[in-house]
């Protein structure tokens, strides 16, 4: 990872890079058709979140937004900035701090699907019409039955 790119967290109740956050959502929606919430719903859950960042001169180039029990709520990584493990060290951040993580990812989204499976997450049941446009999830877990400890240290080292 570049030396220039730097870790930032935006505590719940903070506008902090949320603009920045709802941009690369649009333009990851626009290129790929995934991320497809609608503004106020991002702000608001955003807002909510504790929010981990990397920035690279000023510019956020991933995130992860998290709820209090452990669920990631929105994960984003430029497109530009794939590959470089930014990724997997917004998810071993979230690790840190919970026993377990959980998310939801389109069934579609293949890209989403084997990033979450290449680290250890595992689906747990699938959920027709989850989302708002009529999308199908999986539900997606990590950590307790799965060693979230043992996963982390693994994360950290692939």
């Amino acid at each position: 990872m570049s030396v220039n790119i730097d870790s930032r967290v935006v505590t719940p109740g903070s506008d902090d890079y949320v603009e920045d956050a709802w941009e690369l959502k649009e333009r990851i929606n626009e290129e790929e058709g995934v991320l497809k919430q609608r503004r106020k719903f991002f702000t608001d859950a955003y807002r909510r979140s504790k929010v981990h960042c990397y920035v690279q001169d000023g510019d956020l180039i991933g995130f992860a937004a998290v709820r209090r029990d452990g669920y990631i709520l929105f994960l984003a990584v430029d497109p530009a900035y794939r590959g470089e493990g930014i990724g997997k060290r917004l998810v071993a951040r979230v690790a840190e701090d919970h026993d377990t993580i959980t998310c939801h990812a389109r069934t579609s989204n293949e890209n989403a699907l084997q990033f979450y499976e290449h680290l250890g997450f595992e689906i747990k049941r699938r959920i027709d019409d989850y989302y708002e446009d009529g999308g199908d999830a999986y539900y997606l877990k990590l950590g307790a039955d799965v060693g979230i400890t043992d996963r982390l240290s693994d994360l950290i080292r692939r």
